[in-house]
């Protein structure tokens, strides 16, 4: 096995291991924020078990979607499986789009008609809430190291939950200690409605991150540019090149452009460069497939009638 499928696999196991670990880890806070958020009659504790449940549920489908993403090109899907994780990181925006819509229903009612909370319990709320923003702050930084070395969508968006969930428990945490402080229960259904405009914040970015994938959005500038310099360097070798285009499937790249040589090169020399160019590329570019259409330049090329190959890279002939 090459030194890049040994990476790639030693990769792939990483990112299945925190995903797996988001998993264990939200399921554990939403038992213990369920069980505060009942025993309080909490509307704020409430929607952050909601919120775990959300977690919860996204950590799933972004531990099937890394794994489905992983997998190699088939007869079927011949450029990969990477889109998954797009569609994992739509699919988990849609999601806290309902539990904040669901939160701000249940804020509103619980504002019109205010309920006790039991105050006997505030304190244990107060300390859950505590140890979920620190668990949370733990795993989704581990979660988005990983996600942001594998460059994965998924993974990513997964870790963008939890960091969310660090400000939403740490803004119950608040609403909680102001009430055991001031007795004045209006902070439980406020700070919930102030969670919720957190989540909406957080979906509609989600959102834009995910879709922006599953509509071929080109590689970042930067990538353009190394691309393009690795071509230049040699220019020797071509007469020029056009219709360079870029995209993204998850963290798969696509790279296409036309290649103008010499219509005096034959074909096993023009297949070998392509193939040292395409090399030199892949090297800089991770998760990259690029494609080279070749074509002759044109009769009234007179750098090339004169040489076997161009001398500048500037020189048009397409």
């Amino acid at each position: 096995m090459s030194d890049l499928n040994n990476k790639y696999f030693a990769a792939h196991k990483e990112i299945t291991k925190v995903a797996r670990l988001s998993i264990y880890s939200n399921t554990l806070l939403l038992i213990i924020k369920l069980a505060a958020g009942f025993f309080m009659g909490s509307i704020s504790v409430l929607s952050e078990a909601l919120h775990s449940g959300i977690d919860l549920l996204a950590a799933i489908i972004a531990n099937y979607s890394v794994r489905k993403a992983g997998q190699p090109a088939d007869d079927v899907h011949k450029f990969g499986h990477g889109k998954f994780e797009n569609v994992s990181g739509t699919v988990e925006a849609l999601l806290i789009f309902v539990a904040a819509i669901i939160i701000l229903f249940e804020s509103g009612k619980k504002l019109l008609r205010p309920e006790e909370i039991q105050v006997e319990f505030v304190g244990a709320g107060i300390a859950i809430m505590g140890i979920s923003a620190l668990v949370n702050i733990i795993v989704s930084r581990r979660i988005m190291k990983v996600a942001k070395k594998a460059e994965s969508i998924a993974l990513e968006a997964d870790g963008y939950h939890l960091t969310t969930d660090v400000y939403t428990s740490a803004g119950v945490f608040i609403g909680l200690l102001l009430i055991e402080l001031t007795g004045n229960q209006i902070f439980d259904p406020a700070m919930a409605i102030i969670v919720a405009l957190i989540i909406i914040k957080a979906a509609y970015d989600l959102t834009n991150r995910s879709l922006s994938g599953l509509m071929d959005t080109k590689l970042a500038d930067r990538e353009e540019e190394i691309i393009k310099s690795i071509i230049a360097e040699h220019y020797s070798q071509y007469a020029n090149y056009h219709n360079l285009r870029s995209r993204m499937s998850g963290a798969e790249r696509f790279v296409d452009l036309h290649l103008v040589v010499p219509r005096n090169q034959n074909v096993i020399d023009a297949h070998e460069f392509c193939n040292h160019l395409e090399k030199d590329i892949k090297e800089k570019i991770p998760n990259l497939s690029i494609l080279i259409h070749i074509e002759p330049c044109k009769d009234e090329c007179v750098i090339c009638n004169k040489l076997d190959v161009c001398e500048t890279p500037d020189t048009a002939h397409d």
